[in-house]
């Protein structure tokens, strides 16, 4: 599948006493998918899926798949620290009908992670997952950056799709895009989505054989940007779209900066760009989860307050949050 477009990494919702807040995670997925994004990430680091059971997990997966709305592609965040838990969460995405893996870098023994044992992470997962995976690297929450000759060998991997590069080095970004370039490959289309199913063309349903053929298409390594306030960047470096955390909060003005560059609307672009730097510089890197989660509440989306140990923003904060945003809803 094509990753190409703007990706929200949308939020759990929480009632005040901590109980997820399904209905509104509904709410918040369905209006979503009336916007122009690509399809969601459920369950990555906005996810505050740290803070979750893996009972929680499961059913918040599949609460915001039987959400989404046709034609969103539907990444689910399985990363754990061992292989085992990994491929028993990518499991579960799959018979949910996710189309990709997310899957964070393992980081809790640092000393540990080296290129060795992250190579082997990975293939091992890659080799038994039912679900395309793609690597995860957010050194601001993992303290950990995977090296850029390990992601280029891991690139060769046929059932490794790309990775979410949220380390916010657009350097980085470029040296993958220029090292794996070689890389393509064939891959399914996903042609449509509708309450977690995955609806493939079949050359059966057309010609009334029983035989069933995928549609195909040639990708290459596909790299997804996690910064908004250096989308654009990004995608001059390489990068063919982008998860971001800003997105669960004015995905339209995100989505404005993607179409203009793929228009090859510099200009447009340019200023769209310049419209989020400052805001989802603040909201999304500098106040984090609960900044996100109050931005949402004033543009229209359930966010609500976060999981203890996270408090939400003073009221001072929630000022200077209105303030930014007053001229960017939608």
């Amino acid at each position: 599948m094509l990753l190409q477009g703007v990706f929200p990494a949308i939020t759990t919702p929480f009632y005040p006493d901590g109980r997820i807040y399904f209905r509104k995670l509904e709410h918040n997925v369905g209006k979503y998918c009336l916007t122009g994004i690509a399809g969601i990430v459920v369950l990555g680091s906005t996810g505050e899926v740290v803070m979750l059971t893996d009972a929680e997990k499961r059913d918040v997966l599949k609460g915001a798949i039987e959400a989404a709305g046709p034609g969103k592609i539907m990444i689910a965040g399985t990363g754990a620290e061992s292989v085992r838990a990994t491929l028993e969460m990518t499991e579960a995405a799959a018979e949910m009908g996710y189309d990709a893996a997310l899957v964070r870098t393992p980081h809790y023994y640092k000393s540990q992670m080296t290129p060795a044992v992250m190579l082997n992470f990975y293939r091992t997962v890659a080799d038994r997952s039912p679900l395309p995976v793609l690597i995860y690297s957010v050194p601001p929450f993992t303290g950990y950056d995977i090296p850029t000759e390990v992601v280029r060998e891991l690139a060769e991997h046929p059932n490794i799709l790309g990775i979410k590069e949220s380390s916010g080095s657009v350097e980085k970004i470029k040296q993958i895009s220029e090292e794996t370039a070689q890389v393509r490959r064939a891959r399914p289309v996903t042609l449509r989505r509708a309450k977690g199913r995955r609806d493939l063309v079949s050359v059966g349903s057309l010609t009334g054989a029983t035989a069933v053929e995928e549609k195909m298409q040639e990708v290459g390594f596909q790299i997804l940007a996690g910064s908004a306030q250096k989308m654009l960047p990004s995608l001059q470096a390489g990068a063919s779209g982008a998860v971001l955390a800003f997105a669960t909060v004015i995905p339209a003005s995100c989505v404005e900066v993607h179409a203009a560059f793929r228009a090859g609307d510099l200009g447009r672009a340019e200023a769209e760009q310049e419209k989020i730097v400052q805001p989802a510089t603040r909201i999304a890197s500098g106040l984090g989860i609960p900044g996100v989660k109050y931005a949402m509440d004033f543009n229209g989306y359930y966010g609500g307050n976060p999981r203890l140990p996270l408090l939400p923003v003073s009221a001072e904060v929630r000022r200077e949050i209105e303030g930014m945003l007053e001229n960017l809803r939608g």
